[in-house]
């Protein structure tokens, strides 16, 4: 079972210490233990003749079922009737439920809101043909409840989005998205706040390196105490902040974020798939961790380092309350089940 830590106040975390990721002792953080068993073989059985796209997101319901959004059995929906967004068995994998044909483009991020009647959330990154650059909520039938952002529109206004990320709802019902994919948005690079209504409040952050900066902003969650941990994969960080915006901290000690996920213990979970020169020292893989003294606690390496293919690996990972672990894979097409030994 996870570990139950014991959250740091907020004001350790405005401490300079914790802003420049350091002091852990942990100059290796990979040499960890990895406490769970080889993935689950030929879990996610999707129905005959239809075959896994690339799967950009997996959440969970308070039933414990595992929500995927994946990219229409290749990389991309766009020209596609197939249903992306699925509802899994967690035992089994067998599909549930499925949703969303012909309303996508490319989606990138999927996120169950378990406090709002398990409410579906998915983002749509790309523009093409009218539609894309929004985030969409459904009802768990696949009713479309709300969608934020402007089809087939990239920018141009603040709530309009500019290769949207992912997606997170606060206690209150503030909707929060990470906004600006790196490669494909330049110059965007920031967190939108809207009402739960869908009225966009306020955004913060600007492309660069500095605190309080984003370079691809690739994932978002939240913890127990509502705050915002943002997978900033261009500056090889997390960023910590409150809901406002005020930068609490900056984590670098989790390798290159593709995504992070927070369980109900604060237990942090951290997909690494990209390997990069200015990341030597950190491999492609999952890694655990500790939010009340960020250390890292246990790491999965993946089965290929190889550095010529940048990017092949774990993209979005969750556990369940169990601890069992479900990563979703772009390149190879794939989710890993992985349930600890």
């Amino acid at each position: 079972m996870p570990l139950r830590p014991a959250f740091v106040s907020s004001s350790l975390f405005a401490l300079g210490w914790f802003l420049s990721g350091g002091g852990f002792g942990q100059l290796s953080p990979d040499a960890v233990s990895n406490p769970y068993r080889p993935p689950v073989e030929h879990w996610g059985r999707l129905p005959p003749g239809r075959e896994w796209g690339a799967v950009s997101g997996i959440s969970l319901d308070r039933e414990g079922h595992v929500w995927v959004v994946e990219r229409c059995g290749a990389n991309s929906c766009a020209g596609s009737n197939v249903a992306p967004v699925l509802e899994l068995d967690p035992l089994s994998g067998s599909v549930l439920k499925s949703f969303g044909e012909g309303m996508f483009v490319y989606p990138h991020a999927i996120y169950v809101d378990k406090a709002d009647n398990d409410s579906v959330w998915v983002v749509d990154q790309s523009a093409k043909d009218g539609k894309g650059e929004q985030v969409w909520k459904f009802s768990p039938q696949g009713k479309v409840l709300m969608v934020l952002g402007k089809a087939g529109i990239t920018g141009g206004s603040p709530d309009a989005f500019n290769d949207p990320t992912g997606v997170v709802v606060g206690n209150g019902g503030d909707i929060f998205v990470s906004d600006g994919h790196k490669g494909t948005s330049q110059s965007v690079a920031r967190i939108a706040k809207f009402s739960k209504n869908g009225t966009f409040l306020t955004s913060w952050g600007s492309k660069g390196s500095g605190p309080g900066e984003l370079d691809d902003p690739h994932s978002i969650t939240i913890d127990s105490k509502g705050r915002l941990l943002v997978a900033d994969r261009g500056n090889l960080r997390i960023d910590i902040f409150d809901q406002n915006g005020a930068l609490l901290g900056q984590w670098k000690q989790f390798g290159i974020p593709s995504s992070v996920f927070v369980d109900e213990h604060d237990t942090l979970y951290v997909a690494q798939n990209f390997l990069r020169p200015q990341a030597a020292g950190f491999k492609r893989g999952i890694r655990v961790g500790s939010l009340r003294d960020g250390k890292v606690t246990a790491f999965i390496e993946d089965p290929n380092q190889d550095a010529t293919n940048p990017s092949i690996g774990p993209e979005s990972v969750i556990a369940d309350k169990a601890g069992a672990l479900y990563v979703g894979e772009v390149d190879r097409k794939m989710i890993k089940k992985y349930v600890p030994k």
